[in-house]
C-alpha cells in the first residue's frame, strides 16, 4: 500500500488555515485583560511568533466578532490623530473564550501525544 505524499506547498497552506481558525480566540484572549483598539491588537498579535497577521485580516475579524456579540466597541478621541474604536470582551465573548481554552487544551494534548508517539 503506497503512502500518499502531500504536495510541497500543502504544509504552509494547512498552517495558514490552522492559524486563521485560532486567530479569533487569540483576539478574544488579548481582550480578556481589558479593552484595546484595533491597531494595538494587530501589533500585539504580530509580536507572537507563528501568528503572522495583518490589518487586512484583523479588522474584518473584529467586525465579525462585534456582529456575533463577542466584543463590544466604543469610540474614543485620540491625542495622536483621529478617534479610535476600542474593542472589549462581552460576557458572551468571555464564555466563548473560556470554553475554547478547555477544548484547546484537550486537542493540543492529544496532538502532542500523537506527535511524540510518531517519533517513537
Amino acid at each position: 500500500m503506497s503512502r500518499m505524499v502531500p504536495p510541497p506547498d500543502a504544509a504552509p497552506r494547512d498552517l495558514t488555515q490552522l492559524r486563521r481558525g485560532l486567530l479569533e480566540h487569540c483576539v478574544l484572549a488579548l481582550l480578556r485583560s481589558g479593552e484595546e483598539y484595533g491597531f494595538e491588537i494587530v501589533r500585539r498579535l504580530s509580536e507572537c511568533d507563528g501568528l503572522v497577521t495583518s490589518e487586512g485580516t484583523i479588522y474584518p475579524l473584529l467586525s465579525r466578532l462585534r456582529r456575533d456579540g463577542l466584543v463590544s466597541t466604543t469610540w474614543r478621541e485620540s491625542t495622536a490623530g483621529p478617534p479610535r474604536r476600542y474593542y472589549a470582551l462581552t460576557d458572551r465573548g468571555r464564555a466563548t473564550l473560556e470554553s475554547f481554552i478547555v477544548e484547546w487544551a484537550r486537542v493540543r494534548d492529544a496532538v502532542d501525544l500523537l506527535m511524540k508517539e510518531g517519533r517513537g
